[in-house]
């Protein structure tokens, strides 16, 4: 069974019912991290999930609402003999590894050690249980990757895309994908009136088209915008416009089943 917990839904304004965007994958033996703000370690535990369960953590840009929480995670396992691999960019893993020395959390007396792997776009790497992972480049800032997660000898993928401009070619990679969690802004309206906005983020309204040509199975849009002021109501309505599959608008900390 593969199951996705959305540890947080918003953008880099974290509200009172939407915290920053976040993620906790189950599939198999494989329990991972999406991407790492503040209070991982509560949601991870809220969502039924042992900490020292979790082996792998992807990064998908060094902006701070993905990767403040990091050194709260390493110190928050300090007393624990763990290995967590850290997989992202070569950008990602150098920023993560200065930010670690920043509170000097590499050093002997912290027992839970990071191992970082950069990812080559493009390049496969596996991790356990016969699960596969590809970075793929996206337009958001020079550190960015969204990650494919490849199941069962790559007939099942899932893929996150991090925050993203529309990106053509990502949507390629996910043509009939069984889940696609990507960046979802808000109101195709913000975009009219903001158009520097098309620039890093994605408009509900080409989430859907785009979806709708690739095939995608099941559509989990995030990272929506505080600081516009919508209702999630004009998200859907905008998004299956374009789109007839499987649409799933998360609250915080629900779960996901993918079939």
């Amino acid at each position: 069974m593969t199951e996705i917990v959305f540890l947080g839904t918003g953008g880099a304004l974290a509200t009172r019912d939407r915290d920053n965007t976040a993620f906790l994958l189950r599939a198999g033996a494989v329990s991972a991290l999406i991407d790492c703000p503040g209070s991982v370690l509560q949601k991870v535990v809220r969502a039924g999930t042992r900490p020292l369960d979790i082996t792998d953590l992807f990064v998908t840009h060094i902006h701070p609402d993905h990767v403040y929480g990091l050194p709260s995670l390493v110190h928050g396992l300090m007393i624990y003999d763990h290995v967590l691999r850290l997989f992202g960019s070569a950008e990602t893993v150098e920023f993560c590894g200065r930010l670690l020395d920043l509170f000097g959390l590499r050093r002997a007396k912290y027992r839970t050690r990071v191992e970082f792997v950069a990812l080559a776009p493009g390049e496969p790497a596996g991790l356990s249980d016969g699960v596969e992972v590809v970075g793929h480049r996206v337009p958001h800032h020079p550190s960015s990757l969204a990650f494919e997660f490849r199941l069962e000898g790559g007939r099942r993928k899932l893929l996150f895309s991090g925050d993203t401009p529309l990106d053509p070619a990502l949507f390629e990679r996910a043509a009939g994908a069984d889940l696609l969690c990507h960046d979802c802004a808000g109101p195709s309206r913000f975009f009219e009136e903001y158009p520097a906005l098309a620039s890093r983020h994605t408009s509900a309204r080409d989430l859907g088209a785009w979806s709708g040509r690739a095939g995608v199975r099941t559509l989990a849009p995030c990272h929506f915008l505080a600081e516009l002021d919508f209702p999630v109501a004009e998200v859907e309505a905008e998004i299956r416009a374009g789109y007839s599959g499987r649409l799933v608008l998360a609250a915080d900390l629900e779960g996901l089943t993918v079939p």
